[in-house]
């Protein structure tokens, strides 16, 4: 082999090896995750990192939310329109339409309610419909899946169709926190400083508040009248927020751990987890037999 094929097999092969070994930890470490931390009830749970079971219900404040294909009533939906195209020697399907709705979900077990921004979630539903048709927008409700085995699927488009709905049961892990109800401490620093930001945006106001000889800067005697009446502040605000009822929301980490929400339990992620991190360290061992073969045989 000359050296542009060389090249091209080896950065081929180090891909495959190095993708291999990425998704091989990334799964065995999101498995690890959900074995490793325990089921909390919603009322007791520690803020921080928790895991929660329960069932998906309404969230009263959010209008119904419809699927954009089928048109069903559901609480979440995500969507795949594919195009099929030839090049005169093979088809492929190629995106043409991809979308998931952003409207937040409630999870209640027998203590309590958890409202879940799902943004940033691996989300993985139960009900998942595919079918074809004719026109990039799919005419009428989505067929069987035995008439879509039927159907010619050269045709024109291929729907996608995962949603999420009332009643179902979800398995969530995640970022856990509670406003309200008095149960979150006062960070003082942490919240002076907020104010203080907060204040800074209206440079103009902070002066004509606190610049009490009319120089147009703050001595250290103002800037301390600044601190103080910050602090202030947000107690206040602290005292305020408490005194509202507690409201529980879940969201993304901040940190690399992983946020998931599923119909199907923990025993069941974990599993696929490990067939899918088998299948990476595959991949990874082939690229790393295919990196010693190259090496041995290119004699440029």
């Amino acid at each position: 082999m000359d050296i542009q094929q060389f090249i091209f097999l080896m950065c081929f092969a180090v891909a495959g090896c190095g993708g291999g070994a990425w998704w091989c930890i990334n799964r065995l470490s999101e498995a690890r995750h959900m074995l490793d931390t325990p089921t909390s009830k919603i009322r007791s749970a520690a803020q921080g990192y928790v895991e929660f079971y329960g069932v998906l219900q309404e969230v009263p404040t959010v209008p119904q939310i419809i699927a954009p294909l089928t048109g069903t009533p559901c609480l979440w939906w995500r969507i795949k329109v594919e195009e099929s195209r030839s090049n005169g020697k093979s088809r492929s399907w190629s995106v043409v339409d991809s979308r998931t709705s952003e409207g937040w979900l409630q999870l209640s077990d027998a203590t309590g309610h958890c409202l879940i921004d799902p943004s940033g979630a691996q989300v993985r539903p139960s009900t998942r419909k595919v079918w074809y048709g004719n026109t990039r927008h799919p005419m009428g409700p989505a067929q069987s899946s035995f008439l879509a085995l039927l159907l010619n699927q050269e045709d024109g488009y291929r729907y996608t169709e995962e949603r999420l709905h009332v009643g179902q049961p979800l398995y969530a892990i995640g970022d856990f926190k509670t406003t309200g109800g008095g149960r979150q401490g006062l960070d003082v620093n942490a919240a002076q400083g907020e104010v203080i930001r907060e204040w800074k945006g209206d440079f103009a106001g902070l002066m004509q508040r606190f610049d009490s000889n009319g120089d147009g800067q703050l001595d250290e005697q103002e800037w301390n009248r600044v601190r103080l009446a910050a602090q202030l502040e947000a107690e206040d605000r602290h005292r305020q927020t408490s005194a509202r009822p507690a409201t529980n929301f879940m969201g993304r980490p901040q940190t690399s751990q992983p946020f998931i929400l599923s119909n199907a339990g923990e025993d069941e992620l974990a599993r696929a987890f490990y067939w899918q991190a088998a299948a990476g360290a595959v991949v990874c061992l082939l690229g790393a037999l295919a990196i010693n073969w190259l090496l041995q045989n290119y004699h440029g």
